[in-house]
C-alpha cells in the first residue's frame, strides 16, 4: 500500500509514463528500445520496481512526446525526493526554466465560455500560448465531444448513431491574434465519429502561414455551437498540456433558473467537489457562472453541470438526481458501464465458436482494453481491475483482468469457466464497476483453475491465485449472470464507498 508522499508522486510518473505509451501503441521493449534502456528498465519502472531518474524521464518526455506532462510528475517526485518544497505564491518561472527543452506548447491561460442561445450552444475556447519547445509549431489540436444523455452511454451512443454530429452545423472557426487584427485560421478534420471530433487547427490561411516559433507567444480562439438536440447538461475541461491558469464561464438565460455544480478529478486523486466556488453574477437577463483554477494539473478534468429548474423536471436530462454531487456509479456510466439492475447482467454470456468468431472476439476484446485505459484517467485501481462484456452492453463471453502488477501484462479470457478451486478461501472487500457506489466483504478460494479458449479456438487451463484469482472469479462471475453481493454472507452489509475510503484495506496476499 502506498503511504508516503514520495512514493504516491513515484506511482503518479508510472502511470503518466504508462498511459502515454500505451496511447502510442508501444510495448515496453519498443519504448525501452527507442529510449536506448535495456528492454526490462521500462518494466521495473512502471511496475514501481525502480525509481525514475532525471535522464530517464528526460528520454521518456522526448520520445513519446507527452506535452511536459512526463516531466512534471518527476519533478514532483523529485522535489519531494529532495525535500524541497515550493512557495505558495511565488511568480511562475520563465517557461524555459519551467520545463525541459522539447516540451512543446504550454497554456498560458484558457478562457472557455458556453452560452446558451435559442435552443443552442455556443462555445468560444481561447488560449494564450507559448512555444516552450525547440521546433516551430504549425498546427494545434483540439477536441470536441457531445453526450446528450450524459448517464445513460447506451441511449447516447444510440442517438447519435441516429442524429450524428456533423462539421457542418458545428460551423467551426478560428482565429490568430498577434498584436493586430485576427488571422483566419484554416482547419482539418484528424477524427471523424458520431459524437466526437478531432481537428487541427493549422497556422496557415489563403494569405500564408503564420508557425509558432520556440520562445514566441501566441492567442488562438476557436468557436463552434451545437443543438440542444446533441448537447447535453455539461461542459468539461480536460488539461492535456501544461496549463498557467484555466476559467470556464457558463452564459444561461435567467428565465431558466439555473442551478450549477461541478466536479474535478485527476489522476492522483478520485472525483470530488471542485476546490474553488463557482461565482453567480446576473445582469440584462442573462446569469453568469465562473469557475477558475490556478497551475491545473495535467490530466486533471473539471466538469461543470446544471439543470433548468423553471421547466418541468425531464428523465433524460442526465444531471444526478436533486442536482447533487455525483456519485462514483455516475462516472462509471458516464464511461458506458452497464449499472446493477440492467438485464444484461443477469444473463449469462454468449460463448464464442473460435476461431469462426475469431474477428468478433478481437473486436469485443479491443473495446474491452479501450475501457481499461478511459477507467485509468478516473481511478488508480491499486488493487488490479477487470471488466466483462457484458458491463459494456455486450453479450459475449470475453472479460479482460489487469493484475495489481501493472508491469505484468493483462489476461484476456474467452469462454472461460472455473473447473477447480481450492478448499482454502478468505474474505476480502470487493467493488464493482457496475456498483460502484458500494464494497462488499466478499468470501472466495484462494486459488482457482480456468479452462478458456484460445483465438485459434484450441482450450486451455490457467492457473490463478491470490489476489488474481480473486479478480479472474469476479469477471467469470459477471459472464454467468452473477454479482459479487450474491457470493456475500448473507447479514453482511454493504459499505459505501465514501467509508470504505476511510476504513477500507488493502488485499492482504
Amino acid at each position: 500500500m502506498t503511504t508516503s508522499p514520495i512514493e504516491r508522486a513515484a506511482d503518479s510518473f508510472a502511470a503518466e509514463l504508462a498511459r502515454h505509451r500505451t496511447e502510442r501503441g508501444l510495448s515496453k521493449k519498443q519504448l525501452a528500445t527507442m529510449m536506448g534502456f535495456d528492454p526490462s528498465y521500462v518494466s521495473h519502472v512502471e511496475g514501481r520496481r525502480h525509481r525514475p531518474t532525471e535522464d530517464f524521464a528526460r528520454r521518456a518526455e522526448a520520445v513519446l512526446e507527452a506535452s511536459g506532462a512526463i516531466w512534471q510528475r518527476f519533478r514532483e517526485y523529485d522535489e519531494l525526493r529532495h525535500g524541497r518544497t515550493t512557495p505558495p505564491h511565488r511568480d511562475h518561472p520563465a517557461p524555459g526554466q519551467w520545463l525541459p527543452p522539447g516540451t512543446g506548447l504550454i497554456v498560458e491561460r484558457e478562457q472557455a465560455t458556453l452560452a446558451y442561445l435559442d435552443d443552442s450552444y455556443r462555445c468560444v475556447i481561447r488560449r494564450e500560448l507559448y512555444n516552450a519547445g525547440t521546433e516551430p509549431v504549425s498546427r494545434y489540436l483540439v477536441r470536441i465531444a457531445v453526450d446528450r444523455y450524459p448517464n445513460d452511454p447506451g441511449r447516447s451512443n444510440r442517438h447519435h448513431r441516429e442524429h450524428p454530429l456533423t462539421f457542418a452545423e458545428l460551423q467551426l472557426q478560428a482565429y490568430r491574434y498577434d498584436g493586430g487584427d485576427p488571422e483566419p485560421m484554416h482547419w482539418r478534420a484528424k477524427h471523424d465519429r458520431d459524437a466526437f471530433k478531432e481537428i487541427w487547427l493549422l497556422f496557415e490561411n489563403d494569405e500564408g502561414r503564420f508557425p509558432l516559433y520556440p520562445g514566441d507567444r501566441v492567442t488562438i480562439e476557436y468557436t463552434y455551437q451545437v443543438g440542444r438536440d446533441k448537447w447535453g447538461p455539461w461542459f468539461q475541461r480536460a488539461v492535456r498540456l501544461p496549463t498557467r491558469r484555466l476559467a470556464v464561464r457558463l452564459d444561461l438565460p435567467a428565465e431558466l433558473d439555473s442551478q450549477v455544480w461541478g466536479v474535478e478529478t485527476s489522476l492522483s486523486a478520485e472525483e470530488g467537489p471542485l476546490r474553488r466556488p463557482i461565482r453567480r453574477a446576473e445582469r440584462d437577463g442573462r446569469v453568469f457562472f465562473d469557475w477558475d483554477t490556478e497551475e491545473p494539473p495535467l490530466n486533471a478534468r473539471y466538469r461543470l453541470q446544471w439543470r433548468f429548474r423553471s421547466r418541468p423536471p425531464e428523465s433524460d436530462t442526465g444531471g444526478p438526481a436533486g442536482g447533487g454531487r455525483i456519485r462514483a456509479s455516475d462516472r462509471m456510466r458516464a464511461l458506458g458501464i452497464v449499472q446493477r439492475g440492467a438485464d444484461l447482467l443477469r444473463q449469462p454470456s454468449r460463448r464464442f465458436d473460435l476461431p469462426a468468431d475469431e474477428a468478433t472476439a478481437r473486436e469485443v476484446v479491443d473495446r474491452l482494453c479501450s475501457a481499461l485505459v478511459r477507467l485509468d484517467e478516473l481511478h488508480p485501481f491499486s488493487k488490479g481491475v477487470g471488466i466483462a462484456a457484458p458491463q459494456l452492453g455486450l453479450p459475449w463471453a470475453a472479460a479482460v483482468v489487469r493484475p495489481p502488477d501493472r508491469a505484468a501484462d493483462s489476461v484476456v479470457l474467452l469462454n472461460p469457466r472455473v473447473v477447480e478451486s481450492s478448499a482454502e478461501a478468505d474474505e476480502q472487500y470487493e467493488g464493482c464497476l457496475s456498483f460502484f457506489d458500494h464494497r462488499g466483504l466478499v468470501p472466495r478460494p484462494l486459488r482457482i483453475a480456468v479452462e478458456h479458449t484460445q483465438w485459434d479456438g484450441s482450450r486451455v487451463i490457467t492457473a490463478f491465485e491470490f489476489a488474481m484469482a480473486r479478480l479472474v472469479a469476479h469477471e467469470i462471475d459477471h459472464l454467468d449472470g452473477r454479482l459479487y453481493v450474491d457470493r456475500m454472507t448473507p447479514g453482511v452489509p454493504l459499505v459505501p464507498v465514501e467509508e470504505y475510503r476511510e476504513t477500507g484495506n488493502p488485499w492482504r496476499y
